[in-house]
């Protein structure tokens, strides 16, 4: 169990309403941050937000001999990889944390010093995300990796060089090591089946920028043309269309009205479609889109999860919250992480009335439909939410729960709050602006 100082008092029952400020991707910002490991000039990234994961990443690079210092406009960092020099192991291993991202450093740091240490890596239990992909990819650029007790350390011998590569399945990860290797690479690399997400497309304008050359086909195909030297670049991180539609979401389970600034129509098309669909509006205009609850209710939808384009696993969790207040049944299959659906036993302690099935409810392709996961769900509505002791479990379920807990009649306890941190900015102070009555154990106004 979390001390106090990692839980949070929310008194549910009132509306959200008033506007907040989205800024750059949690998905983009820290692998846009290890890019510039590969530059030999300093880079400026803008619209960074102040999170974990940028924090863990910044004291990564720092650690490598690479210069972190705020740039001339809040949220501009200035990242001077000019003196990488090698890190101390236990260090590396300190300053890892919970984050999945050192992974990605491996490319980087055996094009700039032959060597790499990768720790034993954290980051959200939601289902399995295997990193041996990534050690393959890498060996198949020429890298050679001993697996010790402590972590992985990886050489390269000699130039690392471009090679074909097909994902079993589109996983972005596996598409950013891939990038982040092949820019240097001598010759080409083809990577098919790559995953096409709004902030792998932002760091190949990152990439492109600082000198690379990088081809997108229509057929999931990327191909890198591997390049001598690359210098920095001067970029404005894409807006995280991931928090805004949390912030959607929550509009709608509290009949609120939000305005979230730096929310973009682009990159959250396939989510509005549902939104609209569920009884949910919203209004765009240069700034940002308006999401409230026009009253009446909600509607039962199907929904299934998949890749980009399709309807991101990230907003699963926020819009199920809104989904027991609609009218009928919805039904939701999970088909990229199959432990995502397990955060509803919380909100079936709230009140809902959620079933889970191992089979898959719907027609998409599934990474695990024959394997026993419970990853559909049956979602009867609408129902009264209670207030309850929740425990935080990884990030978007984390959220989910906040926002049941601001739907719901009475006071809960959330404990964990601190995982929040790592994917949204002072999310506790724009909880207030929204008009959440919030405030922590010892009665302390959060």
């Amino acid at each position: 169990m979390t001390g106090t100082d990692d839980v949070l008092l929310v008194h549910g029952g009132t509306p959200l309403e008033g506007e907040i400020r989205v800024r750059g991707a949690k998905n983009l910002v820290p692998k846009a941050m290890v890019a510039a490991l590969l530059g030999s000039e300093p880079s400026r990234l803008r619209n960074v937000p102040d999170i974990r994961d940028v924090r863990v990443v910044r004291g990564l690079l720092q650690l490598h001999g690479v210069t972190v210092r705020p740039g001339d406009e809040p949220g501009e960092l200035v990242l001077d990889p000019t003196h990488v020099e090698s890190a101390n192991v236990a260090d590396i291993d300190a300053h890892a944390g919970s984050s999945r991202i050192p992974i990605l450093f491996c490319g980087p740091l055996l094009h700039r010093l032959g060597h790499a240490f990768i720790p034993g890596l954290g980051g959200c239990d939601i289902g399995g995300r295997p990193i041996d992909f990534h050690f393959d990819v890498l060996r198949q650029f020429g890298a050679k990796i001993d697996k010790r007790a402590d972590g992985q350390y990886l050489e390269a011998p000699q130039r690392l060089r471009g090679t074909k590569i097909r994902l079993p399945y589109p996983s972005v990860g596996a598409t950013e090591q891939v990038l982040l290797t092949a820019v240097l690479a001598e010759g080409v690399t083809e990577l098919s089946n790559a995953a096409v997400e709004p902030e792998i497309e932002d760091l190949i304008c990152v990439l492109q920028k600082m000198g690379a050359i990088i081809a997108m086909d229509t057929d999931r195909t990327i191909r890198i043309t591997g390049v001598d030297k690359l210098g920095g670049y001067n970029h404005k991180a894409l807006s995280d269309r991931l928090e805004a539609a949390s912030w959607a979401s929550a509009a709608l389970a509290t009949e609120g009205n939000i305005y979230v600034r730096g929310a973009q129509q682009r990159s959250m098309m396939t989510f509005l479609n549902t939104y609209r669909k569920v009884g949910g509006a919203f209004e765009i205009d240069d700034e940002g889109i308006r999401f409230w609850h026009p009253g009446g209710s909600l509607n039962a939808i199907a929904l299934e999860t998949d890749v980009h384009p399709g309807f991101q696993t990230d907003w699963q969790q926020p819009l199920v919250v809104a989904l027991t207040q609609a009218a009928g049944l919805s039904i939701v299959h999970e088909t990229v992480y199959e432990s995502r659906l397990g955060f509803t036993s919380a909100l079936n302690q709230m009140g809902a009335h959620i079933q889970l099935y191992r089979e898959c409810l719907g027609g998409s392709d599934c990474r695990f439909g024959q394997r026993n996961f419970l990853h559909s769900a049956v979602v009867s509505g609408p129902t009264k939410l209670q207030g309850a002791d929740l425990v935080i479990p990884d990030l978007r379920g984390g959220f989910s729960y906040l926002i049941a807990a601001l739907a719901a009649q009475g006071t809960s306890r959330v404990h964990g709050i601190d995982l929040i941190n790592r994917g949204y900015e002072n999310f506790m102070d724009k909880l207030v602006e929204l008009g959440a009555k919030v405030e922590l154990p010892r009665g302390a106004t959060v």
